[in-house]
C-alpha cells in the first residue's frame, strides 16, 4: 500500500506515470543482460584551510583539516537516474567534482570509481563522463542552432554541413528545442531565451558528443517549479533511452519522487542514505523518522539529516541524530546491496568497455577557424559593443583635438609643451583602451573556455589565439579612425610618411595593451585585479620609460635599467623624433620682446632631441623594430600562461 503523503491529489500525470514505468523496465533489464554502470567505492576527500584570514598573522599562519568527503559509496546503472540532495555544504557539488575527475586538489583524494566494472584511469575522466555546471556557460549573441553547430564543429572531424545539421537536429528535437532554433541565447542584460531553456541547451551541448554518463550540478537552481519539474521529467527521459544521468538538486517538489530512480541523501560529506524512492520511505520509517502526511518527504527528510548550527546544543543534538541515522544506513541491507553490486561488476567478464564520449575530434588549425568564426559571429551582433571599440580612441582624440587646437611653432606659444603633451597621452591612452577591450570582451570567452577545455573539446591556448586574430582587425580600424583625425586637425608634421609612423606606433602600442591584459589574464582570475594591474604597469611603464615626466639620463641606474624592459620607451621616442625631426620654430614673432627669454631655447626639433632624448634619432629604426617585437613576444608569453595554467590544473 502507497503511504498517503505520496498520493497526490487527484490522478497521477500520465508523464509521471510513463517515467515510473520505464525506469523500473529500466531496472529489470539491467539485471537480464550487461549494461553500462557506474561504481563509486570509499571516496573520500579533505582539504586543508587557514584559520583566519591574511590580516591577523598568528592565525593566517595555521591551517586545519577539514573532511569534505567522507567513505562515499553507490553503484548505478545504465537507465537509471539519480538524484542527489543535500543542504548547502552537504559535499553534493565536490562528490560531481569526485565523479568527474576535477577536484582540485587530487592529492587530498581517496577511493575508486568504477565503470563497468573497470577503475577509471586519470586520462578517461574527462572522456567519459559529461558534465553540465551549475552556471550555463554560452555565448549571448548566438542563437540556439548556431551555438550547437559550433559546438557540434569543435566535436566531430570535419564532417559536411548535411551532417552536422541533422546532428544538430537530432539533439535540438531530443531535449524539445526545434521552435527556438532561431533565437539568440541572450543574458542578463540581453533578451533571449528562459532559464529553463538555457539550461536545455546546455544539456544538448554534452549531448552532441554522445556521452553515456551525464553530470548535472543542480539543473533546477534558478528556474521556477514548473520549469524545474520539466527539466527533471526531460533528464530522466534522457536516462531511460540508454544513458546514466547523475544530479544534485535542490529543494525537488513531491511531485519528482516517481522520476527518480535511486536518491542519495548527503550530509556534512557523508552518504546518509542511497536507494531507490521506496526503499528511502521504509528507511527512515524503522529509524522511527515517518514522513508526516502532506509533507514533501524530500524536504522532510533533507531536514532530518540536516545539522544545525544556530546553538552549540542544537549542533550536538542533531549532529547526533544524523551519525545514527548514517551508522543505521551503513548496517542496512539496502548499503550491503550497493557493495554486493560494486564488487560483482568487478569480476563480470561480459560487460561492455568503458562508454567513451565521441573522440573523432578535428585538427588543432581547424579548431581555432571554427573558434575564430564563432567569437566573431558573437560580438558583430553587438552593435553596441562594436561601436565602442571602433570609436573609443577617437572619442578620446576629441577630447585632445578640443584641448590642443591646432599645433603651433611659437615657442612662446608651447610649440614644444604642446607636442611633447600630445607624445604623452598618444604613448599612455591606447595600451589602456586596449586593456579596456580585453577585460570586457575576453573575460567571458575564458569562462567559456575553462568549461569547455575540460569538457575536451578543445584547449585553452587555442581560443585565445582566436581571440588575437579576431580583435587585431578592429585595432587596426579603431586605431585609424583616431589617427587620422587627431593627426591632420591638430596639424602634426604634414607628411604621409610621418602620419603612416605615427599610425604604426599607436597601433602597436594599443595592441600591446590588450596584449599585456591577456598575459595577466591567463594568471589571474579575477578580472579586477586585471584590470588594475595593467592600469599599474602601464602608468609605471610612462613614468619609467617615456622620458616625458623626467628625462632617462637623470634617473637613477636601477630605472634607467628598467627603462629598456618598457614597450613606452620605444613607442615615445619613435613618435618624438616622428614629430620633431625637421620642424623649425619660432620665438614669439619679429616685433616680440621675449626673443631671449627662457622659452626660446632650440630654433629647432632635431636640438630638442639632441638634449631631451639623446641618441634617438639613430636609433629610431632600433625602436621602431623593438617596439613590433613586442608584439609577437607577449602573444607567445599569454599563450604560454593559459598553457602553464592548464598543465598546473591538470596535474593537481
Amino acid at each position: 500500500m502507497e503511504p498517503q503523503h505520496l498520493r497526490m491529489s487527484g490522478r497521477v500525470s500520465p508523464a509521471l506515470e510513463k517515467s515510473s514505468s520505464m525506469g523500473q523496465t529500466g531496472e529489470t533489464k539491467a539485471g537480464a543482460q550487461p549494461s553500462d554502470s557506474v561504481s563509486v567505492q570509499g571516496v573520500s576527500y579533505t582539504i586543508r584551510e587557514r584559520v583566519g584570514p591574511w590580516w591577523n598573522f598568528s592565525l593566517y599562519c595555521k591551517k586545519w583539516t577539514r573532511q569534505i568527503l567522507k567513505d562515499v559509496s553507490f553503484h548505478i546503472e545504465s537507465g537509471q537516474i539519480m538524484g542527489i540532495l543535500g543542504n548547502s555544504g552537504s559535499g553534493k557539488t565536490t562528490l560531481l567534482d569526485a565523479i568527474s575527475g576535477r577536484l582540485t586538489y587530487k592529492d587530498s583524494f581517496s577511493g575508486e570509481v568504477y565503470v563497468n566494472g573497470r577503475q577509471l584511469k586519470k586520462e578517461q575522466f574527462r572522456d567519459c563522463f559529461s558534465y553540465v555546471p551549475q552556471s550555463d556557460t554560452l555565448l549571448s549573441f548566438l542563437t540556439v542552432q548556431e551555438s550547437l553547430t559550433y559546438t557540434a564543429l569543435l566535436t566531430l572531424k570535419k564532417c559536411s554541413n548535411n551532417f552536422i545539421k541533422k546532428k544538430v537536429d537530432a539533439v535540438m528535437t531530443e531535449l524539445s528545442l526545434g521552435h527556438m532554433a532561431d533565437k539568440i541565447i541572450g543574458s542578463h542584460n540581453i533578451g533571449g531565451i528562459s532559464g529553463g531553456e538555457r539550461r536545455r541547451v546546455s544539456v544538448a551541448a554534452q549531448l552532441l558528443q554522445d556521452p553515456k554518463v551525464m553530470l548535472l550540478d543542480e539543473p533546477t537552481t534558478g528556474l521556477d517549479c514548473l520549469t524545474a519539474n520539466q527539466l527533471v521529467l526531460l533528464l530522466s527521459e534522457l536516462a531511460h533511452r540508454g544513458r546514466i544521468v547523475i544530479l544534485t538538486i535542490h529543494q525537488p517538489r513531491s511531485e519528482l519522487f516517481r522520476l527518480f530512480d535511486k536518491i542519495a541523501i548527503m550530509s556534512f560529506g557523508e552518504m546518509v542514505f542511497c536507494g531507490n524512492p521506496m526503499e528511502m520511505i521504509t528507511f527512515f520509517s524503522d529509524c522511527g523518522y515517518s514522513c508526516p502526511e502532506q509533507s514533501n518527504p524530500f524536504d522532510y527528510y533533507v531536514d532530518l539529516t540536516s545539522v544545525d548550527t544556530r546553538s552549540k546544543e542544537r549542533e550536538l543534538e542533531t549532529y547526533s541524530r544524523v551519525q545514527e541515522i548514517v551508522s543505521s544506513y551503513k548496517n542496512s541491507e539496502i548499503f550491503s546491496k550497493v557493495l554486493t553490486a560494486i564488487e560483482k561488476t568487478k569480476y563480470m567478464k561480459d560487460l561492455p568497455p568503458i562508454p567513451l564520449k565521441n573522440k573523432d575530434s578535428p585538427s588543432t588549425f581547424y579548431k581555432i577557424w571554427v573558434l575564430l568564426r564563432r567569437t566573431t559571429r558573437n560580438f558583430s551582433r553587438d552593435k553596441t559593443g562594436i561601436i565602442m571599440r571602433l570609436l573609443q580612441n577617437l572619442l578620446f582624440g576629441l577630447f585632445i583635438a578640443f584641448f590642443l587646437l591646432r599645433l603651433k611653432n611659437d615657442l612662446v606659444k608651447g610649440a614644444v609643451q604642446d607636442r611633447v603633451g600630445l607624445v604623452y597621452q598618444c604613448v599612455s591612452a591606447p595600451p589602456y583602451t586596449g586593456m579596456l577591450n580585453a577585460v570586457a570582451l575576453f573575460t567571458p570567452l575564458r569562462a567559456i573556455s575553462d568549461q569547455e577545455s575540460k569538457d575536451g573539446l578543445y584547449k585553452k591556448w587555442q581560443m585565445l589565439l582566436a581571440y588575437i586574430v579576431h580583435f587585431l582587425p578592429f585595432s587596426v580600424i579603431s586605431v585609424a579612425i583616431f589617427s587620422v583625425f587627431i593627426y591632420w586637425t591638430i596639424g602634426l608634421y604634414p607628411d604621409a610618411s610621418r602620419f603612416g609612423i605615427f599610425f604604426a606606433a599607436v597601433l602597436a602600442s594599443h595592441i600591446i595593451g590588450e596584449l599585456l591584459t591577456l598575459v595577466i589574464l591567463g594568471m589571474v582570475q579575477n578580472p579586477n585585479i586585471v584590470q588594475s594591474g595593467v592600469v599599474l604597469l602601464n602608468s609605471a611603464g610612462v613614468i619609467v620609460g617615456t622620458g616625458l615626466v623626467r628625462t632617462i639620463e637623470e634617473m637613477p641606474t636601477p630605472f634607467k635599467l628598467l627603462s629598456f624592459l618598457t614597450f613606452q620607451k620605444y613607442t615615445s621616442e619613435v613618435l618624438i623624433v616622428n614629430e620633431f625631426y625637421g620642424l623649425n620654430f619660432t620665438c614669439g614673432g619679429a616685433n616680440s620682446s621675449t626673443a631671449n627669454n627662457a622659452a626660446c631655447i632650440f630654433s629647432q626639433g632635431i636640438q630638442f632631441i639632441d638634449k631631451n632624448f639623446p641618441g634617438a634619432l639613430s636609433r629610431f629604426t632600433i625602436d621602431f623594430l623593438i617596439l613590433y617585437a613586442f608584439l609577437p613576444v607577449l602573444a607567445i608569453i599569454a599563450i604560454l600562461s593559459f598553457k602553464i595554467r592548464e598543465r598546473i590544473i591538470d596535474r593537481q
